[in-house]
């Protein structure tokens, strides 16, 4: 039998060109699924649902939610902070629980149970520390935020005049008000003993710098956002502790004397978040306690300069990123209402009705929109801060924390 060559080679050279020519489809149609289910992480969050132990990856360029996790723990007074790169969330919950989630795959990365009772966390400058305060036992733990294995634990003033635990530990303060500072710092109070502390972890020992009696029970605190002044609020009296990183040898001075609930000692139905300050360029608007009022205060003299009348008794008390409109949330009984008023002039621009329990709110990167947890209607609402007008909704089982990525990029968040 004779073979022809050249129709052979002709066949040969068919079969390679349809080879290439469906290698090169396949190729572009798995690279068309594969840009499916790729995503940048500058337009996601994550959203607290309190009641269920989990949380929801959202994105706020669309208003989707994209995924939801359990298995998260006690979440009743969870708050969360972001790697640089934005790829994971730490979750610090109430049972102790740190909990690093995977945005891009929408899964627990690691999980680990670091104390009985936590009430917050922050991220060090440089993205690679993790630290926890702790109400039990009280102190602050500071983990690798890679691995979550423990780099450093700092035990909380102990308290003398308390009987020891039942397993006869020593009882320690509790620790609140944990943020993080520039260069390489955090710095946080200790409740029951009056105290500030600083732990700078630039070196390569822990080195900690320890201001005591500052006021009574410090309850929680915010740091500014150039880093510069840390401030603790005082449960104990009227008046707040202020900071000056800049001058930390110079001590902790008192600040904002009638800051309080005053002589008549009003009924206080939640304390303010302090993390929740509005600071622009020449004020800050403060939560009053227990009373009815946001404070202005001017941030050159730290000296109270005038008063806004408001709904309730203020929790949050935010600024749009653009810094012209503050947004107020109130404490119960009058928790279903917002209330955004100029910076300028200090005049109401609108009320809204969200709905019962409005408890949490944030704003998008550049501020075009606000989101807000409404929790006893199981929702999330997004408004339009020119308009004020709602947007959308989206559901979620008794919403609290919601938390944008861009916080990364923030000092103190």
């Amino acid at each position: 039998m004779s073979i022809n060559i050249k129709s052979v080679k002709k066949t040969l050279a068919c079969a390679l060109v349809l080879t290439s020519a469906l290698a090169i489809q396949a190729c572009s149609q798995n690279a068309m699924m594969s840009s499916q289910y790729l995503r940048a992480t500058g337009d996601l969050g994550v959203l607290i649902e309190r009641a269920t132990g989990q949380v929801k990856i959202v994105n706020h360029s669309d208003n989707s939610a994209i995924s939801e996790i359990d298995g998260l723990g006690d979440l009743s007074h969870a708050s969360i902070v972001f790697s640089r790169d934005e790829r994971f969330a730490y979750v610090f919950g109430r049972d102790g629980g740190l909990t690093k989630i995977d945005l891009l795959t929408s899964r627990i990365d690691k999980r680990i149970l670091q104390s009985g009772n936590s009430i917050g966390g922050a991220i060090s400058q440089d993205g690679k520390l993790v630290a926890v305060s702790n109400y039990s036992p009280g102190g602050v733990k500071i983990f690798n935020s890679e691995t979550l294995e423990l780099v450093a634990e700092i035990p909380a003033t102990v308290l003398t005049t308390k009987p020891k635990n039942k397993d006869g530990s020593p009882v320690r303060s509790k620790v609140v008000g944990l943020v993080d500072a520039p260069g390489h710092k955090f710095v946080f109070s200790l409740f029951d003993s009056h105290e500030i502390w600083i732990a700078d972890m630039s070196g390569p020992e822990l080195k900690l710098t320890k201001h005591q009696d500052i006021g009574l029970f410090p309850y929680d605190a915010l740091i500014s956002p150039d880093g510069r002044y840390y401030i603790a609020g005082l449960f104990g009296e009227d008046g707040m502790a202020m900071l000056d990183l800049w001058h930390p040898e110079k001590g902790v001075r008192r600040i904002l004397k009638d800051y309080g609930k005053g002589d008549k000692k009003l009924p206080v139905y939640k304390m303010p978040h302090l993390e929740g300050w509005a600071m622009t360029q020449d004020h800050a608007f403060v939560p009053a306690v227990g009373q009815h009022k946001v404070l202005v205060v001017n941030t050159k003299t730290w000296q109270q300069v005038a008063e806004i009348n408001v709904h309730g008794q203020p929790i949050f008390v935010m600024a749009q990123p653009d810094n012209r409109q503050i947004w107020v949330n109130f404490a119960y009984p009058r928790n279903d209402t917002i209330e955004v008023y100029n910076t300028e002039t200090f005049e109401q621009v609108k009320s809204l009705k969200p709905g019962p329990a409005v408890l949490h709110m944030e704003f998008t990167p550049r501020g075009e929109n606000v989101w807000m947890s409404v929790r006893d209607n199981n929702e999330v609402q997004v408004y339009d801060t020119q308009t004020q007008e709602l947007l959308s909704t989206m559901k979620a089982k008794s919403p609290s924390g919601i938390f944008f990525t861009s916080r990364a990029h923030q000092i103190g968040l």
